[in-house]
């Protein structure tokens, strides 16, 4: 941020954090749903690559992933371990 930035938040009565805190929620609050399905595929991205970035298949499902063709999804994930062929799937298709 920059230095004005700061300088404005210095100056809220409610404090930093707390200011910090209410500018988030209202930002969440006004977010669409393609920002919404966005982020949801972002952190379940995240998740693949961490746990199952070496299992057959990864690339296509994070592709499939992002296409939101869930079914394709799951069927190139038919054979990772099912907990988290399960946790994905659910972090991908969350409303």
């Amino acid at each position: 941020m920059l230095p004005r930035h700061w300088e404005w938040l210095e100056e809220q009565p409610s404090g930093i954090s707390a200011t910090l805190r209410r500018l988030v929620d209202e930002a969440r609050r006004h977010e669409t749903a393609e920002q919404r399905a966005r982020r949801r595929q972002d952190a379940a991205y995240r998740f693949m690559s961490a746990i199952a970035g070496d299992l057959p298949h990864f690339e296509e499902a994070a592709r499939a992933l992002y296409a939101n063709d869930h079914a394709r999804m799951a069927h190139l994930m038919a054979h990772w371990p099912r907990d988290v062929r399960e946790y994905a799937l659910r972090m991908a298709s969350a409303e």
